[in-house]
Order: C-alpha cells, then sequence, then structure tokens
C-alpha cells in the first residue's frame, strides 16, 4: 500500500521557532515579564492566534450486533492509537495515511453535506442538523440520529504508579463516573493549553444505509458537545462518515484522513475560514499537493514515526491570502532571516557607532536603566537558587585555583586570600553596574600568564612588582577609557565565529588540562587503587564478563500529574548541585583519604609586611610609571579580546535575551575594576568565557511539554543581577566559613573544571568537523553544510582552526606568550584572509560573513544556499548554535 507522510507540521514548530505552547499560551497575551518572553503572538500584531485543535476519532463497532462509538484515536499535535490489548494509548507518532484515502474523502465530501458556522450549540442539535440528508428516509434519520447520541466509549488512563514499576491504570467508565473523571482525572485535559478547541471525526459501518454518507460541520460558536469527546472541550468541527460495510477499513481510514487534516496548521487555517465546499476541497487539493509518498515495499508500515525535534518552518507553506506579516507566522520566520542575514551581530543597536565621544556608553547606560528594577524582579524563581549554588562552587573552585597558581607565579605576593577578596569585589560590583550581568568575573589562563610574565620581569630586573603593577594597571584603565571613548566595541562585529570558537576552544583546553594535571598530580599522594586491591575495607573488584546483571527498568507513565512534573523540574534544575553533594557525600560516608579545600583562615595579605593599598611607586624610579604603558598596551589588547569575545558569545541573538548587551559599559565596569585591583594588590579580571556560559545555561527557561509529542521548547535566559550578586557575596563570606569549606574535595572540584570544559569543547561546530576529520564518509552525519560544500573544502577550514588553536597554545606555553594578544587579535586577520581562500556561499556554512560583506545583495547568494523541501534551516542536521538547545548542562 502507498502510504502518505502528512504534513504534520502543526503546532509543535513553534517550539522549534521559540513561540512555545505552555508558559506562553496563557491566553493572556501579556508582554515580557520574569518567566515569559515578548509574546509576537498576543494582539499587537494584529492577528488573532489559531486556538489548538484536539481532534478525536469515535469509530463504530459491533455490527450487526450491539453497535457502540469507541474512541480509537486522538490527534493533539501528532497521532496516539489505542492499543486494545494493552488498554493504554501509544506513543505519539508521526501519522501516514494512505493516498486512498484522502482520494475517497474528497470525492465523499464532494457528494456529501457540508455546513459552515452551523448554529447548533448542542450534540441532540446537532444531530438533527446533520440527518437532514434527502437521501435518507424518515425511519433512517431516526436510527442514525439515535445513534449519534449514543454515548462513546473512552478510555480514560488515571496518573498511578507502582513501587516498581511507573505504568498507568487505565479504566473503563460507566456512564455516571465518566464525565466527573473527564474533568479531575484524565491528566490530558491538564496538558491542554486554555482555549483549546476540539474536533470529533465519527466512522464505521452501518448496515442500514445503502450507501456511503459523509458529512464535515464547523460550528459557528464552539460548544461542549456531552460526552462525545474525552476531554470536554468547546468543538469547533464535526465529522461522520458511515456507509454500507466494505472489503478493509475503509471508513475508519477516511476517518483518520480527516483527523490527520485537521492536525495540519495549514488546512486548519483554511477550513476556519472557508465559506463553501469548494474552499474545502482547494484546502484538500493543496495538502495533497505537499504530502510525500512512500513506495510501497521499501518501508515498514508496523512501525511508528517518531516524532522529530524539530519541523521546518510553517511559513514557506503559507496559503496565498494568509498574511505573512502578522499572526503567529511572524515570529517564525525570525531564525531563517538571521541566517540568510549573515549573522545576529549585524541589525544590533548596541554596534552601531553613534559618532560622539562616549555615545555608546551613554546608550548602554539608557537602555540597561530601564531594566534595572526587573534584574531584581525576574530573580524570585526557584531555579535562581540552583544557579546560585552551582556557578558558586565553580566560582570557589576557580578562585582557589587560580589563586594557588598566582601564588606561585608571583612567589606569595599575592594568593589565594587576595584571589578570594578580588572575586567577591570586582565581582560583585560588575553585576550591580554592567550591562550584561549575566557574566562572571574571574581570573583567566591568558591574564595568568600575562602577570606571570610581568613578575619575572620585575624580579630579573629588580624592580617591585606590586607598584610596577599598580601603574600598568592605571595605563590599562586608561587605554580602556580611550576604547569606550571612542566606541571601538563596535568592532566586535568582526568577531566571526571562526575567532569566537578559536578562543572558547582555548579556554575550554585549559579548563581540561588542568583539571586533568591536578588529579594526576594527587595519584602521587593518593594512589589509585587497583582492581584486587584492599581499600577502605572493600575489595576493588570487575564483574566477570558475561555475567548476569540485573536491570531496574521501569515505564514512564503515560499519565503524569503536576507534583511528579514539579518534582522532575526541581531535580533538573539542582542536578549538578546533588552531584556535587553526592561526591561530598560519598566521600565523607567512605572516609576517602582525599585532599579537601583550602580556605584563608584570616584576613590579610599573603605578603607579610604590607598594607592593601599599593604605593605607587616604592623602589621602582619614576620613569617606570610611564614604561609601564608599554606591557599596558598588550594587557589592553588582551582584556579588550578577552572582554569583547565572550560578550559577543553571550549576547548572540539565539539566546533570546531580551534585555539587549552593553558591550561599552560592560568594557567600561571592568577599566575601573583594573584600576581598583591594582590599587589593592589584588588579581585582575575579565570575563571568564566558560563559567558566564555555565551561568546562563543554569538560568536557561523551557516551556512545559504541554500536548503529548511535544518536545520543550527553549524561551529564553533567566536574565537578572541577583545570582550573580549573591554568588560574589558568598565567595566573600567564604574567608569565614572555612570549618564549613574544608569537608569539600578538591577532586569533586576539578572535576567541576573538567566537566565544564568538556561540554564547552563539545557544544561548538568546530568540534564537529574535527570528528568529521577521523571519521569514513560513509559514516559522516548528514550535515547541510556537507550538502552545499565540499568535504575537502570543509577539512581545510578545519585545518587552519586547528593551525590557529595550536598556535595559539604554543605561544601562551612559551616565553614568547607576551605577544599573546596580538596572536589573538591575529585570529581576526586570519578570517579576513580567508576570503581570499573560500568564496562567500562557503562561508555562510562554515563561519559567517564579515560586516562589509552582509550588504552583498541576498540575491546573490540565494542560489547557493536557498532550501529546498527536505533542507530546513530549522534541521538538526545543520549546525545550529545552540541556543535553542543551549547543549551544556552547566557550560
Amino acid at each position: 500500500m502507498m502510504k502518505l507522510l502528512g504534513q504534520e507540521e502543526s503546532e509543535v514548530s513553534r517550539a522549534c521557532e521559540n513561540v512555545p505552547t505552555g508558559e506562553l499560551d496563557n491566553g493572556s497575551g501579556s508582554g515580557p515579564g520574569p518567566d515569559g518572553p515578548l509574546d509576537a503572538d498576543s494582539g499587537e500584531l494584529g492577528e488573532p492566534k489559531e486556538p489548538l485543535l484536539f481532534i478525536q476519532l469515535n469509530e463504530l463497532l459491533g455490527w450487526p450486533q450491539a453497535l457502540q462509538w469507541r474512541e480509537t484515536g486522538r490527534w493533539v499535535l501528532f497521532e496516539e492509537k489505542l492499543e486494545v490489548g494493552a488498554g493504554r494509548w501509544s506513543a505519539p507518532h508521526v501519522p501516514t495515511v494512505a493516498l486512498s484515502s484522502l482520494q475517497k474523502l474528497h470525492s465523499l465530501l464532494a457528494k456529501g453535506l457540508v455546513l459552515l458556522d452551523c448554529p447548533a450549540q448542542t450534540l441532540p442539535e446537532l444531530a438533527e442538523q446533520v440527518t437532514r440528508v434527502e437521501s435518507l428516509s424518515p425511519e433512517l434519520r431516526g436510527q442514525l440520529k439515535a445513534l449519534l447520541l449514543q454515548r462513546p466509549q473512552h478510555l480514560i488512563q488515571t496518573t498511578g504508579t507502582s513501587p516498581c514499576r511507573g505504568s498507568a491504570r487505565p479504566r473503563a467508565t460507566s456512564p455516571d463516573e465518566e464525565a466527573p473523571l473527564q474533568e479531575q482525572q484524565n491528566p490530558l485535559r491538564q496538558k491542554l493549553p486554555p482555549g483549546t478547541e476540539a474536533g470529533a471525526v465519527l466512522a464505521g459501518e452501518l448496515g442500514f444505509l445503502a450507501h456511503p454518507l459523509g458529512v464535515f460541520v464547523r460550528l459557528r460558536d464552539p460548544a461542549v458537545l456531552g460526552p462525545l469527546t474525552e476531554v470536554p472541550l468547546p468543538s469547533r468541527f464535526f465529522c461522520l462518515l458511515v456507509g454500507p460495510p466494505t472489503l478493509g477499513r475503509s471508513y475508519r481510514e477516511m476517518g483518520r484522513a480527516v483527523a490527520v487534516l485537521l492536525s495540519d496548521p495549514q488546512f486548519q487555517w483554511s477550513a476556519r475560514r472557508a465559506s463553501n465546499l469548494q474552499d474545502l476541497l482547494v484546502a484538500l487539493d493543496a495538502f495533497l499537493e505537499e504530502v510525500t509518498v512512500l513506495p510501497p515495499g521499501r518501508w515498514d508500515p508496523t512501525v511508528r514515526i517518531p516524532p522529530p525535534k524539530c519541523l521546518p518552518s510553517e511559513h514557506k507553506r503559507l496559503p496565498a491570502q494568509m498574511p505573512e506579516a502578522k499572526g503567529p507566522f511572524a515570529r517564525r520566520r525570525a531564525p531563517a532571516e538571521h541566517r540568510h542575514g549573515g549573522g545576529p551581530h549585524a541589525p544590533s543597536p548596541e554596534l552601531r557607532r553613534t559618532g560622539r565621544l562616549f555615545g555608546g556608553l551613554v546608550q548602554d547606560v539608557r537602555r540597561k536603566a530601564s531594566w534595572y528594577p526587573s534584574d531584581f524582579l525576574d530573580a524570585l524563581h526557584p531555579q535562581c537558587l540552583s544557579a546560585v549554588l552551582y556557578i558558586y562552587l565553580a566560582t570557589v573552585t576557580n578562585a582557589i585555583t587560580f589563586g594557588g597558581l598566582l601564588g606561585e607565579a608571583t612567589e606569595g605576593a599575592q594568593g589565594v586570600l587576595e584571589s578570594f577578596l578580588g572575586t567577591a569585589v570586582a565581582g560583585a560590583a560588575f553585576c550591580l553596574t554592567a550591562g550584561q550581568p549575566l557574566t562572571i568575573l574571574s581570573s583567566t589562563g591568558p591574564v595568568l600568564v600575562f602577570e606571570r610574565l610581568l613578575f619575572s620581569f620585575s624580579r630579573d630586573h629588580g624592580l617591585d612588582y606590586l607598584p610596577f603593577r599598580l601603574w600598568v594597571g592605571i595605563w590599562v584603565a586608561t587605554f580602556c577609557l580611550v576604547l569606550v571613548a571612542t566606541e571601538a566595541s563596535v568592532l566586535v562585529r568582526y568577531f566571526t565565529r571562526f575567532t569566537e570558537e578559536g578562543f572558547c576552544a582555548l579556554i575550554s583546553l585549559i579548563f581540561i588540562y588542568d583539571a586533568v594535571g591536578k588529579m594526576l598530580t594527587l595519584t602521587q599522594a593518593y594512589p589509585i587503587q587497583r582492581p584486587g586491591s584492599l581499600a577502605y575495607g572493600c575489595l576493588c573488584q570487575y564483574p566477570e564478563p558475561g555475567g548476569n546483571e540485573s536491570q531496574w527498568t521501569s515505564t514512564k507513565p503515560k499519565g503524569e500529574d503536576d507534583i511528579l512534573s514539579m518534582v522532575r523540574k526541581i531535580l533538573g534544575d539542582f542536578s549538578s548541585v546533588l552531584a556535587i553533594l553526592l561526591g561530598c557525600g560519598l566521600d565523607a560516608f567512605l572516609d576517602l583519604a582525599t585532599p579537601k579545600l583550602l580556605v584563608p583562615r584570616e584576613f590579610k595579605p599573603t605578603l607579610p609586611g604590607r598594607g592593601w593599598l599599593v604605593s605607587p611607586f616604592g623602589v621602582n624610579p619614576w620613569w617606570l610609571s610611564v614604561a609601564a604603558a608599554l606591557p599596558a598596551l598588550l594587557l589592553s589588547i588582551l582584556i579588550f579580546m578577552d572582554q569583547q569575545i565572550t560578550g559577543v558569545i553571550l549576547n548572540r541573538a539565539e539566546y533570546r535575551l531580551r534585555k539587549g548587551a552593553g558591550f561599552h559599559l560592560d568594557l567600561f565596569c571592568v577599566a575601573v575594576l583594573m584600576l581598583l585591583t591594582s590599587a589593592l594588590g589584588l588579581p585582575w579580571y575579565v570575563s571568564a568565557t566558560v563559567i558566564s556560559l555555565a551561568h546562563m545555561d543554569s538560568l536557561r527557561r523551557e516551556s512545559r511539554a504541554c500536548v503529548p509529542g511535544e518536545p520543550p521548547s527553549f524561551l529564553g535566559i533567566r536574565e537578572q543581577r541577583l545570582t550573580g550578586l549573591v554568588v560574589f557575596i558568598l565567595t566573600g563570606i567564604s574567608i569565614f566559613l572555612a570549618p564549613v569549606l574544608k569537608f569539600i574535595p578538591m577532586p569533586v572540584l576539578y572535576g567541576i573544571f573538567l566537566y565544564m570544559g568538556v561540554a564547552a569543547m563539545s557544544s561548538i561546530q568546530f568540534t564537529k568537523r574535527v570528528q568529521l576529520l577521523l571519521m569514513p564518509a560513509k559514516h559522516q552525519p548528514d550535515l547541510l553544510l556537507l550538502r552545499h560544500v565540499p568535504l575537502s573544502r570543509v577539512h581545510l577550514f578545519t585545518a587552519i582552526q586547528l593551525a590557529c588553536l595550536g598556535l595559539l597554545w604554543i605561544i601562551k606555553s612559551t616565553p614568547a606568550a607576551i605577544v599573546f594578544p596580538l596572536m589573538l587579535l591575529g585570529l581576526v586577520g586570519v578570517r579576513k584572509a580567508l576570503e581570499w581562500v573560500f568564496s562567500p556561499q562557503e562561508l555562510v556554512w562554515l563561519d559567517e560573513l564579515m560586516p562589509e560583506d552582509r550588504s552583498i545583495p541576498e540575491e546573490g547568494l540565494e542560489p547557493e544556499y536557498s532550501f529546498s523541501g527536505s533542507d530546513s534551516e530549522h534541521s538538526e542536521l545543520m549546525y545550529q548554535p545552540k541556543a535553542p538547545e543551549i547543549n551544556i548542562s552547566v557550560n
């Protein structure tokens, strides 16, 4: 049998296009708030949003003995079939319909009764309307009417789990108890958003009919038609397909075809606006033009196609009369426009030059001032507590690690206490005043390398380190203020993915290298227990190969109440924290001999004899204050690149940040803090890429999966200032919490470092392209970039990135690290030079176009990277910038 894949792009594409159900479909049409982003589907665009439609198929069974209507299928986004033997509903799946069923349906509707804007408000009134068919005698009308008024049999699946298996308990319902059960115990009712309407399809064989009868009804005002549907929703559509017995189950399949049609957004849009039979048939023909045929014998019809993670945009399927600039489709086109337009930085108002001194800074302050109250109110959510606990541990780990490294590099001039104090002061001040408060300030590897070189220079030339460092900091602050005044931050438009990925990969490798190196240094003092050795009273032994391993499995309940959903949500939000607490608990329970966290016990500088304020000169000559401008220039380049590349990564359009960026304001805050930390002899701080991304991911918001088959959709980030502020306050208090923090094992903290580094590394396109280098062509995934760019060109681009990354790592690890800032800046030059090697079409798929290239008329590029029907720009097969699915649990 030839089957068709219906265009089941339905409402789930809202998840792909960031117009989710669940949290947004509350009927309020409200604007931005703590728990919801801007709703482009509210009335502001002038086109009302179509209600979600629940479709139910009632099949007539029992002919010629006892006739009875039984619910055998239902649709919200996808199809669910009644599995009679198991007494349950199937998992949601993409429906397949026979071509002959659609053709028969077309013929039956053309000859049948079509009632549009029917005034019926009750099931008896509707039965009276649909039985007014000239071909039926009064006796047959009466029989058919009595049959339509029979109560159908529904399967109400109540939520109840046994201790060992999470299986739902289906139960048949009697007429007396069905109504209250539908309201109280039907979990499907709780999953449907407010405003949902119903469509009922009745199909089956009737022996007393001589000819097939087809009726399609659209109610003028939706009304609850008694027990017709399992969920008491107001019905908008009604379809009756009955006739004399035939071979096969043609009426049931025609009923499924009607349900598939009504579940399709485009057909539903047309059906709601059809004025006559011809409009309805035209909509059916339009559906047939878009279906995909599965040839017989080339697929298994018993296999159910699972719902895809993401579906193509529906704007390509808009009917000619549908307004393209209004309604729910307007916002869905945005991702495609970003991708075709050449990157998310081009239209950003933060990156437009004003032409006035400090003009960009003034605009940033004005823009962020309006959001300042909500920056604290939006933090009133339990998820923020989880973010605070996790990022606090990550920040403390970073402060201890870099504080220890800084103490070694400066021979005690600075140490862990300065690291704690500086992190607390600089971080809290930044969160209160910065343009992007989600940024976490921290010591970073590149800045630490520069501090080590600066100390070595001071020691070799007999200079007083801290006063020399003070003047370097003063000059860096001055240069950064000049960059703010001249609006140099607009140059971040030249930081394409090539630069961002190179920098992110370098920082991720530093995290991985440091974590693994620290763990390996523990193996000498705390050796690893080998199999067969006695340790802590237990014997380490691997299981025998082929041995029986018992597995406990549970079946996910089909119906889950709000309490279980809330528990799962809480566990998901606190998963990282729970893992850390579990590690600490196991360490304490087994009394393992592991190194513990060391926190300073006294509040005084690490270097004996110095006060908290650094003297400007000390024993250094006066001219050193001027000569410090040279290393400060290199450090300014490093600070600018480090800060702004992180800012570009955090503020990409796909993260759906509503409150905007503040590149000029962020750099201004870093400049002021550079002056403060230099005067106090504290470490220098700049945006930490990995921890900042971890902070953002811990605050990601997703919609509830309201209806069967709908994946949770990414709503954006919970933007606020309070989590970062509390993290840094706790970091400062940690100096006085040594009796408690001393129980945290260092391997747990190293695990945080390792996890963040690996997760960050695996989330970028660069890593996926490196994997292609090691993968045979026949095993490579069907990436869309491979459809448009030759594999050899992809490998060449990847090899150039690998060479740049290797060069950065070598320079960072050698005495030539003094030129490391220039090498970071050189990444932009390398990317510009790639325009001589790769065509604009190739760079669109592999990277982004430079700002001057984004003005190229899009028509010139369209044939090269336009999307065919199978190349959806929202397909998982194309590299997506990971915001709708920030694919890193902590980074």
